[in-house]
């Protein structure tokens, strides 16, 4: 029996024609999209399990929390799966989201707006972001914008993933789905990044948990001075939040 083509390949119309589709939004009056305007603002983070002070380390949370966003694995794929040609640039992607409400499926295109890589000084000192942002294309039930990122602080080696979004419902033709999503779709969008951040706690621990049983840890580079109780405290605060997912609003 010949195994199923994965889905990029099945949708790959779908996915070509969203290559040509506009937003449905105008991105130059974001600065009007505030909530005096209806517009829905959200504000996202969860804490991952920390790394030692400085610069990502090479198999590290940050890292593989990098990976599992640009693999879009983090969202509950009981809510939403995202398709996309996997050999194409992240700056360049298109994907077509397959969104699920009760016995419903439905299909939305977003596009990938930017990619954020970079050092950034804030009142918490230096941190390290790398991140990127969806934009919604014609024919999505809600129109806006949804940035994920994931922080590293370089001083005190906490790293959180984050999800900001400004939206507000789009123009939804069919009566029954726009009756639909007025009634569920706020509290979907909410369970969504939630979801979203407890899956990303959970991928990321899995992941540092098996490679603790099959290889060595990463040395740490002789030219950044650590602290001698950096170690246990990561592993006291991994253990904190396995015990307890800390996921804020």
């Amino acid at each position: 029996m010949s195994s199923p083509l994965p889905l990029w390949q099945r949708y790959q119309k779908q996915l070509d024609a969203l290559h040509t589709a506009p937003l449905n939004f105008d991105l130059e009056r974001r600065h009007e999209y505030t909530e005096a305007s209806g517009w829905h603002i959200d504000e996202y983070e969860a804490e991952l399990p920390p790394e030692l002070p400085g610069h990502p380390v090479p198999g590290g949370s940050w890292e593989i929390g990098r990976r599992m966003m640009q693999e879009y694995k983090f969202p509950d794929p009981t809510i939403i799966t995202g398709i996309y040609y996997p050999d194409r640039p992240l700056a360049e992607r298109v994907m077509l989201l397959k969104a699920r409400f009760l016995f419903l499926t439905f299909y939305f295109g977003v596009k990938v707006g930017s990619v954020t890589d970079e050092v950034r000084e804030t009142e918490k000192g230096a941190a390290r972001i790398w991140g990127f942002n969806y934009q919604t294309l014609q024919g999505h039930f809600e129109r806006g914008q949804m940035d994920f990122e994931i922080w590293k602080w370089l001083e005190s080696g906490k790293v959180t993933f984050r999800i900001h979004a400004f939206s507000q419902p789009g123009e939804i033709s069919n009566l029954i789905y726009r009756l639909g999503f007025k009634l569920f779709g706020r509290p979907v969008q909410r369970r969504f990044a939630r979801r979203a951040l407890e899956r990303m706690q959970q991928l990321v621990q899995e992941a540092l948990k098996a490679a603790a049983r099959h290889e060595p840890a990463a040395p740490v580079e002789a030219t950044t001075p650590q602290p001698a109780s950096a170690d246990s405290q990561a592993e006291e605060k991994m253990a904190e939040i396995d015990e307890k997912s800390k996921v804020t609003k």
